[in-house]
């Protein structure tokens, strides 16, 4: 649920950076309903996952699929500082899911 509903928000943050982009209001629109779309899937989570978890989870999917997103398709490059923070957020999912399992 959470990594579909991460992806989804990522169409929606494509949305809004093509709005930005492009002043169009369809594409603010757009963003708009995927963004409500994307949240069904993080508040049927919490019936399953702790609330923090799956919010932390949610949205680092969000950035991972945006990092590759405004890397391939922006041409939006990240330091090596931004990848690091990245990472780390990446092992606080890590070690957030492995104190469910404790």
């Amino acid at each position: 649920m959470l990594l579909i509903g991460g992806c989804v928000l990522t169409i929606g943050d494509i949305m809004m950076k093509k709005w930005v982009l492009t002043n169009h209001p369809l594409f603010y629109l757009y963003g708009f309903l995927i963004y409500a779309f994307a949240l069904n899937f993080v508040a049927i989570s919490f019936k399953y996952k702790n609330i923090a978890v799956a919010t932390i989870i949610f949205v680092l999917v969000n950035v991972i699929s945006l990092t590759l997103v405004s890397w391939f398709y922006f041409n939006e490059k990240l330091s090596v500082v931004q990848l690091v923070g990245i990472g780390l957020g990446f092992l606080a999912v890590i070690i957030l899911e492995l104190g469910s399992k404790v």
